[in-house]
């Protein structure tokens, strides 16, 4: 034979042999009864599964929170990629795809499947929970939203991962399941893993009782077709689309608003846009509402009520004041749509505003937990605490004279409207951040021609109901974020007053406007202009402060970088609010809460806040009072405690901790780290700004975050110890060792025990905002 033909028949024979075998299928005991999708599966893939398979950041767009989800199955495609120049193709569970086949042409792969004989499965989930039962123990670093995930789509790929990490069969870094629960999931699995009947899917997406009389109300009233109630519920969906709706008729039931193709009374056929202001591309179509099935999931359960007292509001807000232009049609030109100062310029500024600040809360929570999920780039753009305040309508001049925001229309553009492709290079130049400059410019003089003598305390919104949210709290958890009604925490090292157009631009921008399938220059386009809006909220907070302190405050806040570009333009005018002390900030904020906010809400300082004068305290000696715990949890919360400068990098911002009390039920505390940052202007090395002597803590009774990084455990005899381990903690072997005492390790035998207290005690707690917990950011170092 040739040598030069031997050669290729050589290849062959080496690559065969190297090629990596398919895992060998599991043997299985076949189940005596039907397995039952919804009471025997479902509990189980809930709490075991969708802890980690849920929203965008699921590993492998594996979605477990449904039938559907687990169906569709997985895909190799990662939906976060910072180095993206070409859009991806949108892949939204019930949106994008209806059918598993339809999932199929997208690339997606079953997890479920099995091709093995009787008595046998080869399924990609079997194998895994298979692997990991017989490898329990969990070992080495474990990062579920890391890039390097292998996503197998057959057994020979899964094999060959498996042989390199043996163990990562799944949980992911968790303890296994147990026999019994495993043995439903494989005998679900090797019986066709089926999923509700058609009677049993009927129920799930049925809307019954009140509810049905609720959604027909508001279906009539979004569908009217006269121009005011079109315009009206255009302007409501693009600011209901990812709210999980309850109409508070006592169902446990939640609902989402879609644009659909079909009216009320037939089947929702969901029109599939980007983002909720584009084209629908057909006419007419139709807002309907439409029953969540899925787990619902804490980190996107973003609750809007819409009831009766919400119907009569929505009314006086929007149909019965007089518009400023006779009511009429508003293009989906994308330029004109991105845009909701020209889109909706007809509808009183005063009614749009008042619907903002009715529903702060859900509208701030939006910027957060909406469609960024994964939280970077929303949050790598702000301070780890800092509180919100909102303009009084009937002092926001942009308000009272709308034709400002008309003649600085084209200021008031966003990066959105050039869609998901921007170009990185056209990002880069930064037009969009420019206008932002010249508007905030424009508008503080504005202020100062309008405003002589400067704003007051009562320019700030007060409230009207005991609902109303005007002081808010913002925590980031470095990746994740939480906001919170009220003043949470200690004094926050900035605060932001938002009016009228900074509330509904960070919201068009970051919600809105944003989409997670977009390319890289779309993300840095959003990152650039919301840095520009940080800097006017926080501008607009140091314009109630004495003229003379404004700009030392701003400097401090951008330490460590060149004040030219920040821009920072305040209003050439005073204030009338009358200083006493040197800490005007600190004085500012105590006088709002203590005097100004209205009483009813309910907002106070919490037992984190020192006032003026106080000082953080040293540890008890004993402790015998609550007093005495409430003054060793100040201990450890001041700046510079041993341990929060310890686990700078640990990936522990957030801590649950339960505290066991004899006779009494037991506390639930969470522990909220707050990095400190010389500046939040980085763009790509954000630990060049941490200051970890800085590093502080806030201890809140309750839960705070989507995303616990941590559970503690100990009882209230241990808790002295706990606090004094804190406070001294110096990263030896001993200390580390106390420290396992108490934290709860991902690997450790009983974490599913601990994590579901935590989770049924979260639920029962907040039964109407409760939501599943997400483990993908728990502490990922096993041990």
């Amino acid at each position: 034979m040739n040598k030069w033909l031997l050669l290729p028949c050589l290849l062959v024979v080496i690559i065969g042999g190297c090629a990596q075998k398919p895992l060998p299928p599991v043997a299985i005991s076949i189940p005596s009864h039907k397995v039952d999708y919804l009471q025997e599966v479902k509990p189980i893939l809930d709490k075991r599964c969708v802890v980690c398979h849920s929203c965008y950041n699921s590993p492998c767009q594996l979605k477990l929170s449904s039938f559907e989800g687990a169906d569709r199955g997985a895909s190799k495609k990662a939906i976060y990629d910072s180095s993206r120049l070409q859009t991806m193709d949108p892949s939204r569970l019930f949106i994008d795809a209806q059918t598993t086949e339809q999932w199929r042409e997208k690339e997606f792969f079953s997890v479920t499947q099995n091709r093995a004989a009787d008595g046998f499965s080869d399924s990609l989930m079997l194998q895994l929970l298979n692997h990991k039962m017989e490898h329990p123990k969990s070992t080495g670093s474990y990062f579920s939203e890391a890039n390097d995930l292998t996503c197998s789509k057959d057994s020979a790929e899964l094999g060959s991962y498996l042989q390199k990490h043996p163990n990562r069969g799944m949980p992911f870094g968790f303890p296994p399941l147990k026999k019994e629960e495993y043995s439903i999931i494989a005998g679900w699995i090797v019986q066709g893993a089926h999923g509700p009947s058609v009677a049993e899917q009927r129920i799930l997406t049925a809307i019954d009782g009140l509810d049905k009389q609720l959604v027909e109300q508001w279906e009539t009233f979004l569908n009217n077709p006269k121009l005011k109630y079109v315009v009206t519920a255009r302007y409501l969906y693009e600011h209901l689309f990812l709210a999980h709706i309850t109409f508070k008729t006592g169902s446990d039931a939640f609902y989402e608003l879609v644009r659909s193709r079909t009216p009320f009374g037939r089947p929702v056929d969901v029109i599939p846009t980007v983002r909720p202001y584009d084209d629908p591309g057909t006419a007419p179509f139709y807002y309907r509402f439409r029953r969540i099935h899925s787990t619902i999931v804490h980190k996107t359960h973003m609750v809007f009520p819409l009831d009766g007292e919400q119907y009569t509001r929505i009314n006086a807000l929007f149909i019965e004041p007089k518009w400023l232009q006779e009511p009429h049609a508003v293009s989906f030109d994308p330029v004109v749509s991105a845009n909701p100062f020209a889109a909706f310029e007809q509808i009183p500024p005063r009614s749009r505003y008042q619907f903002l600040l009715d529903n702060a809360n859900y509208i701030i929570m939006t910027f957060i937990r909406g469609p960024v999920c994964k939280g970077q780039v929303a949050l790598n753009v702000i301070n780890d605490h800092f509180w919100v305040m909102f303009l009084d309508p009937d002092h926001d001049l942009t308000v009272r004279h709308p034709g400002f925001l008309k003649l600085h229309s084209s200021d008031l553009t966003m990066p959105s409207e050039e869609g998901s492709g921007y170009r990185l290079f056209n990002a880069l130049g930064n037009r969009y951040s420019q206008g932002a400059v010249r508007f905030y410019k424009a508008r503080q003089d504005f202020y100062a021609s309008y405003l002589y003598q400067g704003q007051g305390m009562d320019s700030i919104w007060k409230g009207n109901r005991p609902a109303d949210t005007p002081l808010l709290t913002v925590f980031r958890h470095f990746d994740s974020a939480s906001v919170h009604k009220g003043v949470l925490g200690g004094l926050p090292h900035t605060a932001w007053v938002m009016d009228f157009p900074l509330l509904e631009r960070i919201y068009y921008s970051l919600v809105a406007g944003f989409d997670v399938y977009g390319t890289v220059g779309h993300q840095l386009a959003t990152r650039l202009y919301m840095d520009r809006l940080r800097i006017e909220g926080e501008s607009y907070f140091l314009d109630f402060l004495p003229q003379a302190d404004r700009e030392e405050l701003m400097r401090q806040w951008y330490h460590g970088v060149s004040f030219d570009e920040v821009n920072y333009y305040p209003a050439g005018m005073g204030t009338t609010v009358e200083y006493t002390t040197s800490d005007p900030q600190r004085e500012f904020i105590e006088r709002l809460v203590s005097k100004h906010v209205l009483p009813e809400t309910g907002i106070d300082f919490d037992n984190n806040y020192l006032k003026a004068g106080e000082t953080y305290p040293a540890l008890p000696q004993n402790y015998t009072t609550t007093e005495d715990y409430l003054r060793g949890f100040h201990a450890v919360s001041a700046p510079g405690t041993a341990f929060f400068r310890f686990v700078q990098d640990q990936n522990v911002n957030v801590a649950h901790m339960r505290i066991r009390i004899p006779d009494r039920e037991d506390a639930v505390v969470s522990i909220v780290i707050h990095r400190w940052h010389d500046n939040v202007t980085f763009l790509f090395s954000e630990k060049r700004t941490l200051n970890p002597e800085k590093d502080q803590a806030d201890f809140i009774s309750g839960f705070v975050g989507s995303y616990p990084n941590n559970y503690i455990d100990l009882s209230v005899e241990e808790l002295p110890a706990f606090l004094s381990l804190l406070a001294h903690f110096d990263g030896s072997v001993e200390d580390i060792q106390k420290m396992e005492k108490f934290s709860v390790n991902r690997a450790d035998d009983n974490f599913w025990e601990v994590h579901d207290w935590f989770q049924e005690r979260f639920s029962r707690d907040n039964p109407e905002t409760a939501g599943l917990f997400d483990l993908n950011r728990y502490y990922y170092e096993a041990r």
